[in-house]
C-alpha cells in the first residue's frame, strides 16, 4: 500500500539511530529484513516489558519490519546475508565501515553480489578525517556539535544533554532521506552506490544552521549564535497555574496580543516593541518583560485569549497529558492495537499523509528471528539449507508462528 512498497531494504542496524530510520523505510511500505545477532538488538531490554526482549524502546523503533538471526562471525551465516543481499535494493548499517570489512561485509563485497544496491552506513565521523575510526554516541555528538553548551548559555553555565536521544534521531531523518535519494539515482542510472551519513558533520550542519550567527561571514561579525534561541526567558511561561507555551513573533502577533490585553499602544509607546529588529536587539528585555505578563492569567484564560487573537500558543503537555490531546484524538494518532506475543501496545501513527498510497504499517515489532524461515524461503534457500542455518541461530522455533500484525 504506501508509497515505497517493492523496495527491499536488509537492516543491519541495532540501539536507535538506524533502526528509527529503517522503520520509517518500512512504514512508508518498503519491505524491512532486520539482521540481528544472536544476542539480539541491546534496546529490547531497555524500559519496562511484559516479556523479557520487548521492551518499549524496541517496540517503538521497529515495527514494519521482519526479524531474522544471523550470527555474521560464522562463514555460512556471512553466505546467508550476501543471499539476501542478492534480491535487495537497499543494505543499512550503523556500525563503523571497518567493523563491516572485518566481517567480510564491505562495499565492494556487497556490490560484488549486487552491484545495483544502496550500501548506506550510519556512524560517527566522516571517513576522510582524523576521528574516522572512533566510537560515536548520541551524548558524545550532541556535546561535540555545541547542543550542551547552548543549554549553558542559558541555564547559568551549566551545559546538559537534551533529554532524548536527538542526534540519533535526527541523523536517523537525514539517513533516510539520503538513502530514498539514494534509491531514485539508481533507477535512473542503473548504478548502485556507496552511502555514508555520519553524525557529527550532520549535527554540526543541522545546529549551526540556526546559530551560525556572524561566524557567518569572514572576518566574522559576532561569536555566533542566534540571540532570540539563547534568551534565558524563551522558556514555557508561567501562569497562575500552570505553563503555556507561546510565541509572540511578528509585527502582527505584538499588535494583536497588546490588544487583547488592553495595551494597545505599546507598539508605538514602547519603542523596543515597535517592529522585530527593534524587539530581537532587546530580546531579553521583551521576553522578561512578556514572562511577568503571563503570570496573570491562568493556562485556560491565556489560551481563550490568544486564540481569539491568532497569537501561537499550546499547551505544555507531560507524557500522559499529550495522549488526551483532543487534536491527537480526533485524527486517532495514537491507536491501541494487539500484539501477538505483548498483548494490547499503544501505537503511534506516521505523520505524514499520502492521498493515493497511504503508509498504513501492518507489522508490529517482532520477537527476534520471527520470521527467518519465511525470509529464508523467498530467498530460494531449500528447506535443508534453513535448517543448517538453524543450527547457527537462524531460526526461532519459539517466536509466534504467525507473524505481528496491526
Amino acid at each position: 500500500m504506501g508509497p515505497l512498497s517493492g523496495l527491499r531494504i536488509i537492516d543491519m542496524t541495532s540501539v536507535l539511530m538506524g533502526p528509527y530510520a529503517t522503520q520509517m523505510l518500512g512504514d512508508f511500505g518498503a519491505d524491512v529484513i532486520k539482521i540481528e545477532a544472536p544476542d539480539g538488538d541491546l534496546v529490547r531490554q531497555i524500559g519496562p516489558g511484559r516479556h523479557p526482549d520487548m521492551g518499549p524502546l524496541f517496540l517503538n523503533a521497529n515495527r514494519s519490519k521482519r526479524s531474522i538471526t544471523l550470527d555474521l562471525k560464522r562463514p555460512e551465516c556471512r553466505d546467508a546475508l550476501l543471499r539476501l543481499c542478492e534480491g535487495a535494493d537497499v543494505l543499512v548499517y550503523n556500525v563503523r565501515p571497518r567493523a563491516m570489512a572485518r566481517l567480510g561485509l564491505s562495499y565492494e563485497d556487497v556490490a560484488a553480489v549486487n552491484p545495483g544496491i544502496i550500501y548506506a552506513g550510519m556512524f560517527g565521523y566522516a571517513q576522510d578525517g582524523p576521528y574516522a575510526d572512533r566510537p560515536a554516541y548520541d551524548d558524545l555528538i550532541q556535546g561535540a556539535s555545541t547542543l550542551p553548551y547552548l543549554f549553558s548559555r542559558v541555564n547559568e553555565g551549566k551545559p546538559r544533554y537534551v533529554p532524548t536521544a536527538v542526534a540519533d534521531r535526527v541523523v536517523g531523518l537525514v539517513a533516510t532521506s539520503a538513502i530514498l535519494a539514494s534509491v531514485v539515482e539508481r533507477n535512473r542510472s542503473g548504478q548502485g552506490q556507496r552511502l555514508d551519513v555520519p553524525m557529527f558533520e550532520t549535527m554540526v550542519s543541522f545546529v549551526l544552521g540556526d546559530h551560525m550567527g556572524g561566524l557567518t561571514f569572514e572576518p566574522p561579525l559576532d561569536h555566533g549564535g542566534y540571540a532570540r534561541q539563547l534568551s534565558a526567558d524563551r522558556r514555557p511561561y508561567q501562569t497562575k497555574d500552570g505553563h503555556i507555551c507561546a510565541l509572540v513573533y511578528n509585527d502582527g502577533h505584538w499588535r494583536r496580543f497588546f490588544a487583547a490585553i488592553g495595551r494597545p499602544d505599546m507598539p508605538q509607546a514602547d519603542p523596543r516593541y515597535r517592529d522585530f529588529v527593534s524587539r530581537m536587539k532587546h530580546i531579553n528585555e521583551v521576553y522578561g518583560e512578556l514572562a511577568q505578563i503571563f503570570l496573570t492569567r491562568t493556562t485556560a484564560e491565556w489560551m481563550e485569549l490568544l486564540e481569539k487573537a491568532d497569537v501561537p500558543a499550546m499547551p505544555m503537555y507531560d507524557f500522559e497529558g499529550v495522549l488526551n490531546d483532543p487534536h491527537l484524538v480526533a485524527t486517532e494518532f495514537f491507536k491501541t492495537v494487539e500484539h501477538p506475543s505483548e498483548g494490547p501496545i499503544r501505537q503511534m501513527d506516521v505523520p505524514a499523509r499520502w492521498s493515493r498510497t497511504p503508509a498504513v504499517p501492518d507489522r508490529l515489532a517482532p520477537r527476534q528471528g520471527e520470521h527467518a524461515a519465511e525470509i529464508l524461503r523467498e530467498a530460494g534457500f531449500s528447506e535443508e539449507e534453513i535448517a543448517a542455518l538453524g543450527a547457527c541461530g537462524a531460526t526461532d522455533d519459539s517466536a509466534p508462528k504467525a507473524a505481528a500484525r496491526i
